[in-house]
């Protein structure tokens, strides 16, 4: 088979890229225990307290992650520009083992080798361009479901953690050993996320700081009036057990009331999902029963864009459906 010059570039950036994405992977899983074991400190700290000093580690080894740790610094430095705060955020809300910079290049990567492996799959550029739109939209995707389900984990552990806060003051604890205690005795990511507050705190960082940080990290109402509390407790004084034992009352009810909203909406909520999936069912079934009636799809462009005003108006009629059962709390 003979490959004319447009080809064989295409197929030598596809491997570039291919083998830029499994580079920048590798790198990820060698740094991702180290990064856990140091407790990353929220995006407005730069920690160096936990740094590897070389000891014990080979010299072949030392000057290998000196030189990935020298190219990650000049991803950073140079990509800087590209990222924003709300991005930060949002990958420290994720605990990923990725700086903003390394997920935006990462991104790029995939964006591109999904263009080429479109292009030359296909032989049609308007199906690369869909392919990379697809591979540009998948990370964020990635990002805001790894950020739900560490949210939802956190919100679940976040009455426990109250607990034993709230039993270890009692005891004569201060808030800072107490915070301490729940760190070794609440699994991840409630341990993780207040490790990562105790970290701020000794870099020199204010309680009511540390503790905003975390609340822009998880995103909870629940934990937004656990912050309210303990600031004004710190600020004007008081009993903390006292205040702690309140929260935890107002927090076991709002959890209850959401408990009883749910189940109330429930209906509501599989009426919905069943009504964006009819058309889906119908559509197979009559594909089965008469493989020949959408035909005209393919040919007709009047047909196309009923279909398309269908998808779109199912699409719409479910996002509208879960903003109407959607009650907060």
């Amino acid at each position: 088979m003979n490959l004319d010059s447009g080809t064989i570039i295409l197929l030598v950036v596809s491997l570039i890229s291919f083998l830029g994405v499994i580079l920048v992977g590798v790198w990820v899983l060698r740094n991702q225990s180290a990064s856990k074991q140091q407790g990353r400190v929220s995006q407005f700290v730069a920690s160096s307290e936990n740094r590897p000093t070389g000891r014990g580690v080979a010299p072949s080894e030392d000057k290998t992650d000196k030189k990935l740790s020298g190219f990650r610094d000049w991803i950073n430095s140079s990509l800087s520009s590209l990222s924003s705060h709300q991005l930060r955020v949002k990958l420290s809300s994720a605990y990923w083992a990725l700086t903003d910079t390394e997920y935006i290049l990462l991104r790029i990567i995939v964006t591109v080798l999904g263009l080429l492996l479109g292009w030359l799959l296909f032989g049609n550029i308007l199906a690369g361009f869909f392919l990379a739109i697809l591979a540009f939209m998948i990370p964020p995707i990635l990002l805001d479901r790894a950020i739900a389900q560490r949210q939802r984990k956190f919100q679940d552990q976040l009455l426990d953690v109250l607990i034993l806060v709230n039993g270890a003051v009692q005891a004569g604890y201060g808030l800072m050993q107490a915070l301490d205690l729940a760190v070794n005795e609440i699994p991840a990511p409630a341990s993780e996320e207040f490790g990562r507050v105790l970290h701020e705190v000794r870099l020199g960082i204010s309680l009511e700081d540390a503790l905003q940080n975390l609340g822009d990290r998880m995103a909870s109402d629940d934990l937004q009036i656990v912050i309210t509390a303990i600031v004004i407790n710190t600020q004007v004084g008081g009993n903390l057990s006292t205040v702690l034992e309140s929260t935890i009352d107002t927090i076991r009810d709002r959890m209850h009331l959401f408990g009883e909203i749910r189940s109330l909406t429930s209906y509501s909520r599989y009426v919905g999902n069943f009504l964006t999936l009819l058309p889906f069912i119908a559509g197979i079934v009559i594909f089965v029963m008469s493989p020949g009636y959408f035909d005209n799809v393919a040919t007709e462009p009047l047909a196309q864009m009923i279909l398309l005003v269908a998808l779109f108006g199912v699409i719409i009629g479910n996002i509208w459906i879960r903003r109407i059962v959607q009650i907060k709390v």
